[in-house]
């Protein structure tokens, strides 16, 4: 007579067992879309800003299933015309964003301002989806900072190397809307292109002057070698400023030997001082007597005073090796800071630049900071 009351209870039991489970499973958490989904959403952003507002937008799909911190990147740069501003502009495309965020289940942080412009990171779950970057039209043929910030506050030069090869690492720098140095190596594919239109944008370029190292891994056709007379020092030097034109300064690619070696380095700064170039001495190694050489014979000069930004060419690595300079320049005053064009590197600059006005620091081309 018991055991229907049981088999009720049980059912009961169960039934309400059943309920919870879809409790849990409506309450259960957002999470970070797949990379697909954050791809789709990146291109729904493009759509919806080329429609909204005249601007020239780019994008990079960083995202990636494997790295749960990654997240795609907008480039912004808001061209304002006789009709409408950039900050009516701004907020058009704002607009934009915000219906397909909404329809996508993103929130929007606060801005970040900075003289670089303002960076939107939009998120699901609390991790990051999209980081968006807008720019105002960088003004092109000026290699100096505005006059109204020159002399204020801790001042950071990036020069980032190696340039020659990759036209896409180059117009990745460009889209930063920065003021970083790039320099360019000599006699390679696309050196001639990529400085043409660094200065055509009002970038300020370096001849990557290659030189012997300890060891010479992977030396350039053409370098500076210890033994060189003056005459054949000069004549190198005025051929590879032909592969590599509109340069502002030099500073050595590799050079472990080269910039060692005190007779080759006074045969340098003349031709140096000669043709109004600076130097900036990469410092790879600790017996380089460069900086001291041209100091001594009168060519503007500066080296790199923090460590290299990419020797661990990982995103959190370069991230956090931005950061340091970007203390150092504040400790300092001024530094120069070089790294490369990996995708890492890029990343990072991307992520950590918009953040340097904020921490009291100007970036500018190396020219400001040389003496």
């Amino acid at each position: 007579m018991n055991s229907q009351p049981r088999l009720i209870r049980a059912g009961t039991f169960l039934s309400a067992l059943g309920l919870l489970a879809a409790l849990l499973g409506g309450c259960k958490k957002a999470e970070k879309p797949p990379a697909a989904e954050i791809h789709a959403i990146t291109r729904e952003f493009l759509t919806a800003m080329k429609a909204a507002a005249q601007a020239d937008v780019s994008s990079e799909l960083s995202a990636t299933d494997q790295d749960p911190s990654s997240f795609d990147v907008i480039n912004v740069t808001i061209r304002a015309d006789s009709s409408s501003s950039s900050q009516e502009i701004l907020a058009r495309l704002l607009r934009a964003m915000n219906s397909v965020a909404t329809r996508r289940r993103l929130s929007r942080d606060d801005p970040l301002e900075s003289r670089e412009g303002t960076l939107y990171a939009y998120r699901r779950a609390g991790s990051v989806t999209h980081k968006v970057h807008f720019h105002e039209l960088m003004e092109t043929g000026s290699h100096e900072a505005p006059p109204s910030e020159q002399g204020e506050g801790a001042r950071l030069a990036i020069v980032i190397d190696d340039l020659g090869n990759d036209r896409a690492a180059a117009d990745a720098i460009f889209a930063l809307q920065c003021p970083i140095t790039i320099s360019v190596l000599p006699n390679h594919p696309r050196s001639i292109e990529i400085a043409q239109e660094a200065h055509r944008r009002g970038y300020q370029i370096m001849l990557h002057l290659p030189m012997e190292s300890i060891g010479n891994e992977r030396p350039e056709a053409q370098e500076l070698r210890p033994g060189m007379s003056a005459a054949e020092v000069s004549a190198l030097v005025d051929n590879l400023l032909q592969a590599v034109p509109d340069v502002a300064g030099v500073n050595n690619h590799q050079g472990s030997q080269s910039t060692a070696d005190a007779a080759l380095m006074d045969e340098l700064m003349p031709v140096l001082r000669e043709r109004n170039l600076f130097y900036v001495d990469s410092r790879t190694t600790a017996a380089t007597v460069a900086y001291d050489a041209a100091q001594r014979i009168g060519v503007r000069s500066g080296f790199r005073n923090v460590p290299f930004l990419d020797d661990i060419a990982e995103v959190g690595a370069v991230r956090k090796q931005l950061q340091l300079a970007l203390r150092d320049a504040r400790k300092k005053g001024d530094a120069i800071a070089i790294g490369h064009p990996h995708p890492a590197t890029l990343q990072a600059l991307r992520e950590v630049l918009p953040e340097a006005k904020l921490q009291g620091v100007r970036l500018v081309f190396v020219s400001e900071v040389v003496h």
